[in-house]
């Protein structure tokens, strides 16, 4: 009988531990999805499509109620611009050079996503949609330019373009003298005609004024940037859609339903093929055409310099280049918006950045709250307010 008692008392104890460890195994699984802050270190990469894990806001510490109401101001500002995007590009029309010739669609309802960590802990509206972003296109093409330098195709930034390509619109003074950094920071004062459109066509402070030396004034031009892709495409020697799908958008396992355009007449032949050279933007049609959630991805990418899952997708010093303000325009970096001294939203922080595109579409990144917020479609002067209002929910 002793004998008994003791295998009966061990058996007992044994099965309380089990239980117990269970138990506290289930906690962590319901404290990692609801309420409880999550502690992990591991950084979060999205897997594919849908398997996207959401967050509950509380479990950052976020006020969800708080963050509803924000959200609801965000919602209420929806552009109020024509959603024909080829119409209201002709009503925005300054020059006789303004008529289309890439393609437009037109665009969905105001949408957007705030990622923490990587975690989506807010969404609207429909983030998979494929939508012309312009602008934005902008901060993929200067990406290029960073898998160019990781790849040895660039070495130096400041090297002028003429030196490495032998190309008919980098020939001459003062064109010559063109580096790759004016092109990227939008100082090249290029003169010329590209695509059947001159850069005075874009010229915003002034069609008639006087250029300047590359590098020592800065104009926000499509076609200067649309020379920037050109470039680049001789560089690659193949589609820089390509190079961005093997190099990027596969990688963080973006969805396939992102286009990039150029124009109907932007086609030239290297090593006996044809290839299109994509726009910068979609002024006069093109640009990059991508979800909410492929942008999010992208937008993730940055703030993780450039790491995803075990890969580094392109050098983190690349998060340097595009932060340092252009001396001629500070709140410009390598075709990225920067918020030096507050001067482009007043209200947000200065060491957060952005890509940015007519419509208004928006990539918002902070590091120190491991923060992307993308809106889509929001009217521009309520972006200062609406990132504003965000960052204070997300304490």
């Amino acid at each position: 009988m002793p004998t008994v008692k003791a295998n009966s008392s061990y058996f007992f104890q044994c099965f309380f531990l089990i239980c117990l460890a269970l138990f506290a195994i289930g906690c962590q699984d319901n404290n990692k999805s609801e309420g409880t802050q999550v502690t992990s270190t591991v950084p979060y990469f999205p897997e594919a499509g849908a398997q996207w894990e959401k967050r509950n806001p509380e479990a950052f510490g976020i006020n969800k109620d708080s963050l509803e109401i924000v959200m609801d101001f965000v919602r209420s500002t929806e552009s109020v611009g024509s959603k024909d995007l080829g119409k209201m590009l002709m009503s925005r029309a300054r020059s006789v050079h303004d008529s289309l010739i890439g393609p437009t669609k037109e665009r969905g309802k105001m949408n957007g996503i705030i990622l923490k960590d990587g975690y989506i802990i807010y969404e609207f509206g429909d983030t998979k949609r494929m939508d012309m972003t312009f602008s934005i296109t902008k901060s993929f093409l200067s990406t290029m330019a960073a898998l160019a330098l990781d790849s040895g195709l660039l070495t130096d930034l400041h090297e002028p373009v003429y030196h490495r390509l032998s190309i008919p619109q980098f020939e001459g003074d003062p064109h010559n003298k063109i580096t790759w950094h004016h092109l990227l920071q939008q100082t090249s004062e290029w003169e010329g005609t590209l695509w059947g459109k001159p850069d005075l066509a874009d010229r915003r402070k002034g069609e008639d004024r006087t250029l300047n030396e590359p590098g020592t004034f800065w104009e926000y031009n499509d076609v200067r940037v649309n020379l920037a892709a050109l470039a680049l495409l001789h560089i690659w020697q193949k589609p820089l859609p390509e190079v961005l799908e093997e190099e990027i958008m596969t990688p963080i396992a973006a969805s396939d339903s992102w286009q990039w355009h150029g124009y109907r007449n932007s086609d030239i032949e290297i090593n006996n093929q044809t290839m299109k050279s994509v726009s910068g933007g979609g002024h006069w049609g093109g640009g990059m055409w991508i979800s909410t959630r492929d942008l999010a991805r992208f937008g993730y990418l940055f703030l993780m310099k450039g790491q995803w899952d075990d890969q580094q997708l392109f050098d983190a010093s690349w998060i340097d280049n595009i932060r340092t303000p252009c001396e001629a325009e500070p709140t410009y970096g390598y075709m990225w918006w920067l918020n030096t001294d507050r001067k482009m939203w007043p209200d947000v922080p200065a060491d957060s950045y952005a890509a940015r595109g007519g419509g208004s579409n928006i990539i918002w990144v902070y590091p120190k709250k491991k923060l992307v917020v993308v809106i889509r479609w929001i009217q521009g002067n309520k972006v200062n307010d609406a990132l504003a209002k965000i960052n204070t929910a997300i304490n």
